[in-house]
């Protein structure tokens, strides 16, 4: 059995989980941790992602400080891999520890999301080389949100809707649903809203860029400023193979999102505006009042790589369809 095993950074709330460390023992992988903070306990969870599919530490064979755990140093969880998986196993493994808060499944569809703290940062073309309608660079600020930590699939839309439109619906379950309309999900998110009770909807253009620039950071795609890792991150044309693959088989950008440079391009809520930025306001900015195009952001698996940077901006009519056109939610906290 060989297995690669990639961490995932988690946002922190009042206790803090410091020095998460992975290694293999046998058929185990071992995760130690400390938990730090002023609470005599917190509730401490793992997800364990395993070809796109994430599982919670309850569905898995998952032993030690995981659940209600007492605050201190040197906890220790175990997970027996054989036991979940065939003998034989070769593959990558994400493993994510977070605190009770920060992130949440939707029940209705199995949706994973990754709570984001909001911030300011500076939106656009930081790097230089970019499009005009990147610039001018100018300061962003967005409240807390969540954020899908994978695109929809193609079983999450057929789930709500019944159907699968996808061009590559031979891809199977776990690839992003595509040749989708931006008015296509506005109907996927009502369905899905009446059925779950909650306010999801489509990310806006600056909150989709805060998030895919693992939070603001300075980051040319997302995950990596790096083009020659950009592989390890993103499905581009490079590396594609000329079609879709399934959700969260690349390496997760800093806040443990998969898949926002490449796969399908991604709707944004926000009209397109070519010359928006030179308006646009600070506070959580929505967009031009109006428009012809909605906002597309982070490239498709047929896009090369200059075109997946985090602060490419796209746009098409929000009756477009095609093979490329994918998305993923946002919900407020509290919702």
């Amino acid at each position: 059995m060989f297995l690669i095993v990639f961490f995932v950074p988690a946002t922190i709330f009042a206790a803090e989980l410091k020095n998460e460390r992975a290694r293999q023992e046998g058929n185990r992988l071992v995760i130690s941790y400390d938990l730090e903070g002023k609470e005599r306990e917190a509730d401490v969870n793992l997800t364990i992602t395993v070809e796109g599919k994430t599982y919670k530490s309850s569905d898995l064979h998952v032993e030690g400080d995981v659940g209600k755990v007492r605050t201190g140093r040197g906890k220790r969880i175990s997970w027996n891999i054989l036991q979940d998986f065939p003998r034989g196993f070769r593959g990558a493994v994400d493993w994510e520890l977070t605190t009770g808060g920060d992130a949440f499944t939707d029940v209705t569809t199995g949706m994973s999301f990754v709570f984001v703290k909001g911030g300011c940062y500076q939106m656009g073309d930081t790097f230089g080389g970019g499009d005009r309608d990147e610039k001018p660079v100018h300061e962003v600020c967005v409240d807390d949100f969540y954020i899908g930590k994978y695109e929809v699939t193609q079983g999450q839309w057929q789930r709500i809707m019944g159907s699968n439109p996808s061009h590559f619906s031979s891809c199977g379950d776990n690839c992003p649903v595509e040749n989708v309309s931006w008015r296509d999900v506005q109907e996927f998110i009502r369905k899905l809203n009446n059925q779950s009770g909650k306010r999801y909807r489509l990310p806006t253009e600056a909150e989709w860029e805060y998030a895919a620039r693992s939070g603001g950071k300075r980051e040319k795609w997302s995950g990596t400023s790096d083009g020659s890792s950009l592989g390890d991150y993103a499905w581009y044309d490079a590396n594609s193979g000329g079609q879709t693959h399934p959700v969260g088989q690349k390496r997760p950008n800093g806040l443990g999102l998969h898949d926002m440079s490449g796969n399908v391009w991604e709707w944004c809520q926000d009209w397109y505006g070519r010359n928006y930025y030179s308006s646009s306001g600070r506070d959580n900015p929505g967009g031009p009042s109006s428009g012809s195009y909605r906002v597309l952001r982070g490239g498709g698996w047929g896009i090369n790589a200059a075109i997946t940077r985090a602060a490419n901006r796209g746009g098409d009519a929000p009756d477009a369809r095609n093979n490329n056109l994918g998305f993923r939610l946002a919900l407020p906290p509290g919702q």
